[in-house]
């Protein structure tokens, strides 16, 4: 019984080999660095004058080179090992999955979060208090949406040019931006 005890009073080494162990504000802020650098990755790549980023393959494709803008295929190019930053390449997987476009400024836009966050959370804020405050800024922006939102639908002219301006922004997406003028 003894024996049984007194190895469980010792210490036992859970991390791989290559693992490190990070506490307290050192891991806060290597998570925020990590998210953080994941935005800025992308950043320069968002909107219609965004830029392109020359990506070079390893593995079985080692030496192509591929030249793109997109927000999806950059970040599934970037070995990520830290878990902030993986949260955010997740992020921008699964709303190009449900959606198909809009991933680059997903991953900005939970970034730029990030990074007021850890401004607060330096300040001692709670995180809860954030969270808090992130909640009502959405009430708000949603309720200042409604407030400028028109319904078009009795007239009949109106409303086929909010479709065709519907119809214009989702065609623009990456898939079908070539051929948007063919619909």
């Amino acid at each position: 019984m003894l024996n049984i005890q007194s190895r469980s009073l010792n210490p036992v080494n859970i991390l791989k080999g290559e693992a490190e162990e990070e506490k307290a504000e050192t891991a806060r802020l290597s998570s925020f660095i990590g998210a953080i650098a994941i935005g800025e990755l992308v950043k320069s790549t968002l909107g219609p004058k965004g830029m392109d980023k020359i990506l070079l393959c390893e593995g079985r494709n080692e030496g192509r080179v591929e030249v793109t803008n997109d927000g999806a295929t950059i970040l599934r190019a970037v070995g990520v090992d830290n878990p902030a930053a993986k949260v955010l390449v997740d992020i921008s997987k699964t709303q190009d999955e449900e959606v198909g476009d809009g991933t680059t400024s997903v991953a900005v836009l939970a970034a730029e979060l990030l990074k007021e966050a850890e401004t607060l959370v330096s300040m001692r804020l709670h995180p809860q208090t954030i969270v808090s405050g992130w909640r009502k800024s959405v009430t708000a922006a949603r309720a200042a949406l409604e407030s400028v939102a028109t319904d078009n639908s009795a007239d009949t002219e109106r409303f086929q040019s909010d479709l065709m301006n519907i119809a214009r922004t989702t065609l623009s997406s990456k898939i079908l931006s070539q051929h948007k003028d063919f619909f």
